[in-house]
């Protein structure tokens, strides 16, 4: 097996695309500033700790029960990237703020059906050109 170590990449045809060529002759084409999530975290509500396992998620803070609210380290390039989300609980459902900036989620809340906020663990993904 041979190992590829650069620091730049650069399509030929498109500056932000490359092609992948992957076993025998299964090409797949990637835009590398569109095709890739920006920011990720676990945010673990349930426990007394404050840090979670992220990427371009500088800071966050646990507001009260059921909500979060988190900075980017890199901000994006409008406030129209797209997220989504997962909670621990079947019984759970994530909801955002619609007042995203670039470089911050305002809140992002955890309900349990039927009961209101609720801490728990949450799963988050954000896709968007970054600034």
């Amino acid at each position: 097996m041979s190992t590829l170590r650069t620091n730049a990449l650069e399509g030929v045809d498109a500056k932000n695309s490359i092609t992948i060529v992957a076993g025998a002759g299964n090409v797949t084409t990637t835009n590398v500033q569109e095709g890739l999530a920006k920011a990720y975290g676990l945010f673990n509500q349930t426990t007394s700790a404050k840090d979670g396992y992220s990427l371009n998620v500088g800071t966050f803070t646990d507001v009260s029960a059921g909500a979060i609210d988190f900075n980017f380290t890199n901000s994006f390039s409008d406030a129209n990237y797209l997220m989504a989300g997962i909670s621990s609980s079947s019984n759970d459902y994530m909801s955002y703020s619609i007042s995203n900036s670039t470089s911050s989620v305002a809140r992002m809340q955890n309900r349990e059906e039927g009961t209101g906020l609720k801490d728990a663990i949450n799963k988050v993904i954000f896709h968007g050109d970054l600034a």
